[in-house]
């Protein structure tokens, strides 16, 4: 089977604005199946595309992977069976005991590879010229446009009308039906309410709209006002996770192995195996092959 450049791949996902994490071997303490240089790309559901070491490995990459693209962090992994604590994590290093390895040691630097948060900008205004100008600089990609009817992408991040009264109401009707995070209106504080009591939406979404956009700073200009609405959108942004071990609570991202005790990933990506209408979740084939012969002998 040909095997994908990393890479290239990682070119393609950045073009489509999909995150992943990039995992390359930086140092092994033999035996190990890995080598410092292998490399692999673990994406969003938990696969993993390349080779950063056996199945045990690749159960703790995808794990912590998943993690790291919860947080936006990057680390250093440590995978060995000499570990004293199950997990460890200190300034950059995360240690895991995996009892399954082969004996051997492997370091793994992993890098969360996020999207640049996505602007869309209606008008061709001194002030949306001002946010595309000043977000460029903060990295945001933005996607200025002067047509209502330009689609917004699903993962946009804020939608901004800066065209003075001219087609706002649809861009912003759409943008929220759409769910987008931020959704701004540059208008006065008199014309901005009258805009949002005629619009097609929702009450609960009406009430989502910033109008006049952007935090109450005092701005004077458009490179100023543009300032301001930036923050107000940095301000509304929901906030990475402040440690990896915060309890979730939406869907559990790990499971225990019930054989070896591994933390797993809770992923279809993982080796999984359905017993009394539960799923259940393994570190390699082997565990999974031991659970499916005598499930009572681990559930006692």
């Amino acid at each position: 089977m040909a095997r994908t450049d990393p890479d290239a791949r990682a070119e393609e996902l950045h073009a489509a604005r999909r995150p992943f994490v990039r995992a390359v071997v930086v140092r092994v303490e033999r035996p190990t199946s890995a080598k410092p240089g292998d490399r692999a790309l673990i994406l969003p559901d938990g696969t993993i595309e390349g080779f950063v070491g056996g199945v045990c490995a690749e159960s703790t990459v995808r794990l912590q992977a998943l993690d790291l693209l919860e947080s936006g962090e990057s680390t250093l992994l440590r995978i060995t069976p000499a570990a004293a604590e199950t997990v460890k994590s200190h300034e950059g290093l995360t240690e895991v005991a995996n009892p399954c390895l082969s004996g051997g040691t492997v370091e793994i630097f992993l890098e969360a590879v996020i999207p640049a948060p996505l602007l869309h900008v209606l008008g061709d205004t001194p002030v949306a010229r001002a946010l595309a100008r000043i977000g460029a600089a903060l990295d945001y990609d933005v996607r200025p446009t002067t047509e209502p009817d330009a689609p917004i992408a699903p993962d946009a991040a804020a939608v901004v009308a800066a065209s003075h009264g001219r087609a706002e109401e649809a861009v912003l009707a759409a943008a929220l039906r759409a769910g987008v995070p931020y959704v701004g209106l540059v208008a006065s504080r008199r014309r901005g309410p009258a805009v949002v009591a005629a619009l097609d939406a929702s009450e609960s979404d009406k009430a989502r709209l910033h109008t006049p956009a952007g935090l109450d700073i005092g701005a004077a200009g458009p490179a100023e006002i543009a300032l301001s609405i930036l923050a107000e959108i940095i301000e509304s942004r929901p906030r990475h996770r402040a440690a990896k071990d915060t309890p979730r609570k939406d869907t559990p991202r790990a499971a225990t192995d019930p054989v070896c005790g591994m933390s797993v990933a809770v992923s279809a990506a993982s080796l999984h195996l359905e017993h009394a209408g539960t799923t259940w979740y393994f570190c390699n084939p082997t565990c999974r092959q031991s659970f499916a012969e005598e499930p009572g002998r681990f559930l006692a």
